[in-house]
Parts: structure tokens; sequence; C-alpha cells
């Protein structure tokens, strides 16, 4: 996922950097409005956190000017101070996505983040997520692979669903986690547990393997050829 973030505070900027590429985030930055317009008019980004107030184009205006102007539809949640309803009125009415205030916990904006973003995937793609020869139908929630239908536990299929949204990418740990039990993980490693079903299920009785381990990063679902693209070979084992 790789999102843009218009803001002129620096210290607030450098947080979202740590916390984002922790959970295997891309970022880029802008300090000002015209910045942030040029970048979100010239790059490809999942979603944009917009700052209200702005140096030299404050955030409504780089909004209007991105929707109106340059005719985009990238996902924007409008970060701000500004806490009244009317403002919050003005910030939807200028094309806003999401509205969130400060001060915020970064778990929820990651939350919020990753919403816009599959809804705006949801738009733009099929219904049917698909690496190799496994599937995963949105609508109906089947998967199958070689055309052979495999039945996962819901939290089996929603992991599921997270790797092949990232594929061939690496998907952390802590997103994992945080895609089956928010900010109220289990004790235990129940992560691992899921996991080995899953492999179980989609891995199991076919000799090509698809759900891949990253020690000390988390796990990535990709055929073979697509997962050497995407980073070194890693071991196999769980993590």
């Amino acid at each position: 996922m790789r999102l843009l973030v218009v803001e002129d505070n620096r210290n607030l900027v450098a947080n979202l950097f740590d916390y984002f590429e922790a959970r295997g985030y891309t970022l880029d930055a802008a300090p000002d409005g015209p910045t942030g317009l040029h970048l979100a008019v010239t790059q490809r980004y999942d979603a944009i956190v917009l700052d209200w107030m702005l140096p030299r184009l404050d955030g409504r205006e780089v909004l209007r000017s991105l929707r109106e102007e340059a005719g985009s539809d990238v996902p924007v949640l409008m970060l701000t101070a500004r806490d009244e309803l009317p403002d919050k009125i003005a910030g939807f009415r200028a094309g806003a996505d999401d509205y969130l205030t400060k001060p915020f916990a970064l778990p929820e904006l990651e939350v919020r983040l990753e919403a816009l973003a599959a809804r705006a995937a949801g738009r733009g793609r099929s219904k049917v997520l698909q690496v190799a020869d496994l599937k995963l139908d949105l609508t109906t929630l089947e998967v199958s692979r070689g055309g052979r239908s495999l039945h996962l536990y819901p939290a089996c299929r929603k992991l599921l669903e997270v790797l092949l949204q990232s594929s061939p990418g690496a998907v952390t740990r802590e997103r994992l986690e945080h895609a089956l039990w928010g900010d109220s993980p289990p004790d235990g490693d129940m992560l691992r547990s899921h996991i080995y079903e899953l492999r179980r299920a989609v891995d199991g009785p076919y000799p090509v393997k698809l759900i891949q381990t990253l020690p000390r990063v988390g796990y990535r679902l990709a055929a073979p050829a697509a997962a050497a693209d995407a980073a070194d070979p890693e071991a196999d084992g769980d993590a």
C-alpha cells in the first residue's frame, strides 16, 4: 500500500513514517499544498493523508483541484485539528472520503486508510482475487485451487484475502493480526496456528507451494516466479 502524506508538521510526518513503514507501507511526503497536489496528480497512491492547514495552498483547495481539475478519485483522508461539524461538512464537500481530527491514534488512522483503499480497489477490480491457480471469489467467498473447491474457516479466509491482495508483496505479522483481531490480539501465537491451517488447505496437497514465510517480517503469497522477482528466496518454515 502506497501512501502520500501532505503535512507540514515534521514530527508528525516522522511518526507516520516510522509507524507505517514498519508495517510494510511505502510513503511519500509533501510539506505544502502545491507539492502535495503535484505528487498526487503525477504519482499513483492507494490513499492520501491530507492536512487542512498547509503552507501556500490549504488542504481544501488541494482537494478541490485534485477532484475537479485533475479528475482524480484517489481516496483522501483529511487530517486536521478542526473538529467542529461545519468544518467536517466543508471537508467532505470539498471531496474528502474520510475525516480524522488531531490528536488521533495511529492504529485508527491505519484502519481508516485500509478501508478507504479496499473500497477504492473494489470499484476498479474483479471480484475474484487470483494468484497462480488459487482463487478467492469476494462475492461468494468461495476458495478454489486448480479447479478444486477448498474449505476455509473465516479466519483463514480473511488471512488469504489479505495475502492475495498484497501479492507478491510481503505482509507483516502485525498487519495480519490486525486484520483478524483489530487492536486486541489474543494471548499466545494464534496467528501461527491460523497460518498453519491455511497452509494445510492451500498448499498441503499441491507440489507448488504459494505461501512463504519471511523470517522476522511476516508472510507472502506468490507464485514461485513472482516471489523470486519480489525478493530473495526465504525459508518456507513457520515464522
